[in-house]
């Protein structure tokens, strides 16, 4: 049985850029993260053995004057000001592309203000990037995860919309669409595609990889927005497809008569557990 691990999953670039901060840090000494510092409780074990202890925003003062990292999904203003006011050194490893989204979030913010219009976020509700992302207006944004939520939006007036990064790109444009079609005048709907293009090009690439081999193993962390969207998008090209978030789930009766398998994952699954799962495989086929 030939197995292959798709080259383009993995970490993505964000969340690189907030593990190699943990680690440096680590080096110094034991480091609070704020929430799970990516969406996958096998890596976070991992750091965990390094000295980084995942805490709650209720937790946030018995870490006065220690050091704390905010992850790659980002925080609102808030956050930092209670940090501030307990002496926290804050570790800021929010994404780039987040932090650009966040200030985007704002600008919109104070547009529609000027003429009564709403600011509308494809998300996830409770997702850490959106708590981030509309608390930057003071929760005064309206967050939309199905067509129903569309309801919550004044059509008669502007709408300004964008989406949380890992969001189906499909999903958002279509989205767009019924809003422009309620709207008096389509001129009234900016519809800004903030999506991570760094995560909506793998969607494309998937659905190719999914085809190419009999089974396919997606990994990914149960907390993963990112690993559903991107699993349904195998399972929907190739049937044969199984989520799992580590190699003690796997279950031989998926493999049998398949000549190849296909490992794949989403941007917060690591390399070294799609590795591992990898290493698995083969000894069950053998």
């Amino acid at each position: 049985m030939r197995i292959e691990i798709d080259s383009e999953s993995g970490f993505c670039f964000g969340v690189v850029r907030a593990i190699n901060e943990a680690e440096e840090a680590l080096q110094s000494g034991a480091i609070a993260s704020l929430g799970d510092i990516v969406h996958n409780r096998v890596e976070v074990q991992r750091l965990e053995a390094l000295g980084l202890r995942t805490i709650s925003h209720e937790e946030i003062p018995s870490i006065a004057g220690k050091r704390m990292l905010i992850r790659a999904h980002g925080e609102p203003p808030h956050t930092y000001a209670l940090a501030k006011e307990y002496g926290i050194e804050i570790i800021d490893a929010t994404c780039p592309v987040v932090a650009a989204l966040q200030r985007k979030v704002k600008e919109a913010y104070r547009k529609m203000s000027e003429v009564g219009g709403t600011v509308v976020i494809l998300g996830k509700r409770g997702h850490a990037e959106v708590v981030g992302l509309t608390g930057q207006v003071d929760e005064k944004a309206i967050v939309v995860e199905s067509e129903e939520d569309l309801e919550q939006i004044d059509f008669t007036h502007p709408v300004y919309f964008l989406s949380q990064t890992t969001q189906s790109v499909d999903k958002f444009h279509a989205f767009a669409e019924i809003m422009r079609s309620r709207l008096p005048q389509k001129e009234m709907l900016t519809a800004d595609d903030t999506i991570c293009r760094r995560v909506s090009s793998r969607e494309a690439h998937l659905r190719k990889f999914a085809l190419q081999h009999d089974v396919i193993i997606f990994v990914c962390g149960r907390k993963s927005s990112n690993g559903k969207v991107l699993y349904n998008i195998c399972h929907r090209a190739n049937e044969r497809s199984y989520n799992i978030e580590e190699a003690s789930e796997l279950q031989a009766e998926w493999f049998k008569g398949a000549e190849s398998v296909g490992i794949c994952g989403a941007t917060s699954t690591p390399k070294w557990l799609m590795e591992s799962i990898a290493s698995e495989i083969l000894s069950i086929d053998n």
